[in-house]
């Protein structure tokens, strides 16, 4: 959440800090601003809403020359969304400007206290608490504005990534970051500053990822100089060669990011598992877990943390590890398990799973396992991430840039992966026959082809989203491996349309759920033949005899759930620990076309964010 980008060099900043904004607004946000020094002048520009209304304003307000500049996408915490609360935030003497992502949890002291030094403030938020400390350091030690910074920052208990000037000194920028992810782009005689590369990836190819407690003094004829904020000492700063092309984060000719994920699932998929399966073989290799084979053969138990999808993704995995590995998974919210003191032994494998590698309760769920000795693996999509840097070892999804704030191809991805995982641990352990590991190779590298008849459904989908665009609520119902299915297909509706759903287990139904069926209640079912299916026809029966609106997913050729569902969306056969990358495909879709019937923001739903970086 919350998107900062900033620029100091020969450039005009104004047009690369906006299209920088323009780039994180996957991100998720509700204001927007920008900060711009000519020589002269500090122009500050804000207000609630979108980029395309800071750029209206900003023609209007300020003059947009000068070559250092900052912006932000701010997702509201302290203080409601409006342009007082906007970012940047300016200290009270209007020298120094700053932009932040993340919290302050002991704002209110430290307002407290500079509010009896004599200092006033125009907003409600913690970052507007944070430059006037910032000031009142430099002030009172008489330092320079990166010593100030640093001790300011020790002062500070949260999470953060700052980006401050003094316009006094324009050939400066310095940041920082602690739980919140920044990238610097360093070019010839010019830098960039972003939450992610996507920002400036057209202008270098050269970036530095701050760690957690570094900050970077950047000076434009000068370079970089990274520090650690607790003790001053110099870091060395690793530059990485960035990967990622302008092209990946276009639509390429989709209307939206998401329906563009959506069908680029067949190639993720591909991706992910490239070089990691050999049908011919009859391998899979896959280095974090090769290395580390005595710590997954030795586990007492796998423990997945997760947020969102994620978590979906992980109560999947849940089925495969344990019907073909035969180890016991716990799968728990990361934002529960941090909070609840589980008991963590030194034998338990946790395996911690997020899009972004950012998700700071994810992230705290693995510091918490670590101190208590058990080994931590990483799947995530987004190279060099926080949660790629603290776990122990990991495995990446390959999905490529996922923009959209509804996850698509980062839960097919991440199931992609926790497959390969379980089926090398069950060829390990000898809980799968040399027959079934070739079959499940063979069905796997067939899976892409298989999404993409999946995805020819697209337009008989579109119609039943008409049918049901107007309904209040939603249910949706699996069993086995596609119990999560449900779940995330619920979710979808919910992100997107804004229409309350529930996913539940069809033989749960019930026990509660039932009461809810009449004739306007559409039941989305997911029936494919593989696992539990003559049960969930009876299920589906119980629905018909109350009225429901039966949407069932069924596997291509069946007849027995077409005679009782009011509408069909067939996909290909395949094995049940596959079919939820199949199942998925026709749930994604139909969020996606009632949420643009009903005229939603399809990829940048209200109130969410696509990288959650605070608790």
């Amino acid at each position: 959440m919350c998107g900062i980008v900033g620029y100091i060099g020969h450039r005009e900043a104004y047009p690369i800090i906006v299209e920088g904004l323009k780039r994180l607004e996957y991100r998720g946000y509700d204001s927007a601003g920008i900060a711009l020094f000519d020589g002269k002048d500090l122009k500050v520009s804000k207000t609630k809403g979108k980029v395309v209304d800071l750029e209206e304003l900003s023609e209007k307000e300020i003059s947009k020359h000068g070559k250092i500049g900052i912006g932000h996408t701010r997702w509201a915490t302290h203080g409601v969304p409006n342009d007082v609360n906007s970012h940047p935030h300016i200290s009270n003497s209007g020298d120094l400007v700053i932009i932040h992502n993340g919290i302050i949890e002991n704002y209110a002291s430290l307002k407290q206290a500079l509010t009896l030094r004599g200092y006033t403030f125009k907003s409600d938020t913690d970052t507007e608490v944070l430059v006037n400390l910032i000031e009142d350091v430099k002030k009172q030690e008489k330092v320079k504005l990166g010593k100030a910074v640093q001790i300011a920052l020790n002062q500070v208990i949260g999470a953060y990534a700052i980006t401050v000037f003094d316009k006094n000194k324009p050939e400066e920028v310095v940041v920082a970051r602690l739980g919140s992810p920044l990238a610097v782009g360093i070019g010839e005689d010019e830098f960039f500053i972003a939450s992610d590369a996507s920002p400036f990836i057209e202008y270098t190819k050269d970036a530095i990822y701050l760690e957690d407690e570094e900050m970077a003094i950047i000076r434009r004829h000068k370079g970089i100089k990274v520090r650690k904020i607790k003790d001053d000492s110099i870091v060395a700063p690793y530059i990485q060669k960035l990967q990622l092309n302008l092209e990946e984060i276009e639509k390429g000719g989709f209307d939206h990011f998401m329906l563009k994920e959506i069908h680029e699932q067949p190639k993720a998929i591909t991706d992910t598992y490239r070089g990691r399966l050999s049908r011919d073989k009859a391998i899979i290799k896959m280095a974090g877990v090769e290395d580390n084979m005595k710590k997954f053969l030795n586990a007492n138990r796998i423990i997945i943390v997760a947020c969102g999808t994620s978590w979906h993704a992980g109560l999947v995995a849940e089925y495969i590890f344990e019907d073909l590995a035969r180890i016991p998974v716990e799968v728990e919210y990361a934002s529960e398990f941090r909070y609840r003191n589980p008991v963590i032994r030194e034998d338990d494998v946790l395996i911690a799973i997020s899009q972004s590698g950012e998700t700071a309760d994810t992230l705290a769920a693995i510091k918490l396992a670590k101190s208590k000795g058990a080994f931590v693996f990483g799947v995530c999509n987004v190279v060099g991430s926080s949660i790629a840097r603290e776990t122990d070892a990991g495995a990446y999804t390959h999905a490529g840039p996922e923009i959209g704030v509804a996850s698509t191809k980062a839960f097919t991805t991440q199931i992609t992966v926790l497959t390969l995982m379980a089926l090398r641990l069950a060829r390990a352990k000898g809980t799968i026959n040399s027959s079934d590991f070739h079959r499940h190779l063979l069905e796997l590298e067939m899976i892409p082809k298989k999404v993409e008849e999946a995805l020819k459904s697209d337009a008989h989908i579109r119609i039943i989203a008409d049918i049901y665009k107007d309904a209040p609520n939603c249910l949706y119902l699996g069993r086995g491996y596609n119990f999560p299915v449900a779940l995330e297909g619920a979710l979808k509706l919910k992100e997107i349309s804004y229409i309350h759903a529930e996913g539940y287990p069809a033989a749960e139904m019930k026990h509660g759920p039932i009461a809810l069926i009449d004739e306007n209640m559409p039941i989305v079912v997911i029936a494919t033949k593989k696992g539990h299916y003559e049960k969930v026809v009876s299920n589906i029966q119980e629905i018909k005899s109350r009225k429901g609106k039966i949407i069932g997913i069924v596997t291509e050729g069946d007849t027995q759930v077409r005679e009782l569902a009011d509408h069909i969306i067939e996909v290909p056969e395949t094995l049940e620990s596959l079919s939820p990358l199949l199942n998925t495909i026709p749930l994604q879709l139909l969020s996606y076309h009632i949420a643009v019937m009903l005229g939603k923001n399809v990829d940048q739903p209200r109130n969410l964010a696509k990288s959650v970086t605070v608790e």
